[in-house]
């Protein structure tokens, strides 16, 4: 990820907070493999868990998710382990060597139109379209879970599967009375998790970037948050919404200096 000092998101916690708020993150592997693509990626809705004790030192965190086993980045990845198992001369889930990606997108971004920049525009004509997000991205060693009869697989899958159902039904949906696993037959959710693996990763680095009209003046910027807020959209206003918050940081840093 490019990341210019004007764009570039160091808050820890603000970075965990758009993961909670926009769990469907895009996993991206490179496994070498005689079998499948060497690049994979899949849509996967992830929980965040910070260990209580690291909550105080911005510690990154743990991503756990899970996929099906007919996904072809699964076969890639149960492939992996299952060699490095053989390697090990070890049995259950192991973290593997390389390193992966996971990558968040902001909720809301936009092209952004020259025409919305009222200073610069007809002042130079020096403007040029751009386009305005935010996002995280997320590395670090994963480790999978796919034994269907190894108990500690299924405890895994057990807890990763009822924790989403319950971020999702509440904090997605804000059911007060949420849809839960055990609604539904014993039977049909072990039938459906031994066709799943699980996926963890502990994170390493995270890095995130907001663009949003920070490079520009005020008075560009002002044009940016009123072209936006002209849309009429959702998305207009969360862009016009995110343009004037990190515009005021932008002054309030330049005022301390």
């Amino acid at each position: 990820m490019h990341l210019p000092p004007m764009h570039a998101e160091s808050s820890i916690a603000y970075l965990q907070q758009l993961i909670r708020d926009n769990p469907l993150g895009i996993l991206t592997t490179a496994i070498r493999s005689p079998s499948h693509p060497f690049l994979q990626s899949s849509h996967i809705p992830f929980v965040l868990d910070v260990p209580a004790e690291n909550a105080d030192d911005a510690h990154p965190g743990i991503l756990r998710g899970h996929m099906a086993k007919q996904n072809p980045q699964a076969k890639a990845l149960m492939e992996a382990l299952a060699a490095q198992q053989a390697e090990q001369n070890a049995d259950g889930a192991l973290e593997l060597p390389d390193e992966v990606l996971v990558l968040f997108n902001g909720p809301h971004h936009h092209y952004v139109t020259p025409k919305f920049y009222t200073e610069t525009k007809p002042a130079t004509g020096k403007v040029v379209p751009t386009w305005n997000y935010s996002g995280a991205q997320a590395y670090g060693k994963i480790r999978v879970y796919c034994d269907s009869k190894s108990e500690e697989t299924g405890s895994y899958l057990q807890r990763q599967v009822e924790d989403l159902s319950r971020q999702s039904e509440t904090r997605i949906m804000g059911y007060q009375k949420p849809w839960e696993v055990a609604d539904a037959p014993v039977n049909y959710v072990e039938l459906l998790k031994k066709n799943i693996i699980g996926i963890e990763i502990r994170i390493e680095r995270l890095q995130g970037k907001v663009k949003m009209s920070q490079e520009m003046g005020k008075g560009d910027r002002d044009g940016v948050v009123k072209g936006f807020e002209a849309l009429g959209t959702e998305v207009g206003r969360g862009v016009a919404k995110t343009v004037r918050e990190r515009g005021e940081m932008k002054e309030k840093a330049k005022a301390k200096e």
